[in-house]
């Protein structure tokens, strides 16, 4: 499942992309559908771990780096405060050694009563908000080399991948949040949201 190469991420050609921040407008798309791992494919998997890496995220998808693919990857070892499990056929597995995660038109199916836990963003820096999602989750997804996953999880590894998930179909995870937190960060985000249109207008000039 996991993509090791030489320095242990991705490829020694692997690039940090930039993450798009709120208020452009692919965060919004739902992502399409991978029919075939191309090259291009690949090497976006292993530029979007290497960005993760970088900006010490748990998980990124596509549309984060400007690709509205239905395409995530998630890395839980670094947060050793927030414990996850990981189950693959009815039997407890080494979380350690399936990550990091690459997870290619994937399915979640909710398992777990709700919980609440703390969330960010790299497509909202330095903004966190608590958010319910489902304690635990069932998995179905394929991996960089085509291979079937299927698996369930729970604690920070569910919460992730349903966040990233959330992401492939355009949801962002200020949708989830109560109103009063909403609202209380609506003029941060507002800021954010103008700081990234004028920057995208800039770009067009």
């Amino acid at each position: 499942m996991a993509v090791v190469l030489a320095d242990g991420r991705g490829a020694p050609a692997d690039m940090v992309l930039e993450v798009v921040q709120y208020g452009h407008p692919v965060l919004r798309q739902k992502g399409a559908r991978i029919e075939q791992i191309t090259p291009e494919i690949q090497r976006l998997v292993g530029d979007m771990l290497e960005t993760m890496y970088e900006y010490e995220g748990v998980g990124l998808a596509a549309q984060q780096v400007g690709h509205a693919l239905q395409l995530t990857v998630v890395d839980v070892r670094a947060a050793t405060d927030r414990p996850s499990t990981l189950e693959i056929n009815g039997q407890p597995a080494a979380l350690e050694q399936h990550m990091p995660m690459v997870l290619i038109n994937p399915v979640v199916t909710p398992l777990g009563a709700p919980e609440t836990g703390p969330e960010g963003c790299l497509s909202f820096p330095e903004i966190y908000g608590d958010i319910t999602r489902p304690g635990s989750v069932e998995v179905e997804a394929i991996n960089h080399e085509g291979q079937p996953l299927k698996f369930r999880c729970s604690g920070l590894l569910a919460r992730a991948i349903q966040h990233e998930v959330d992401h492939l179909n355009g949801i962002l995870f200020i949708d989830r949040m109560d109103w009063k937190t909403r609202e209380n960060l609506q003029a941060e985000l507002e800021q954010l949201r103008a700081a990234t249109q004028a920057a995208l207008a800039r770009k067009k000039k």
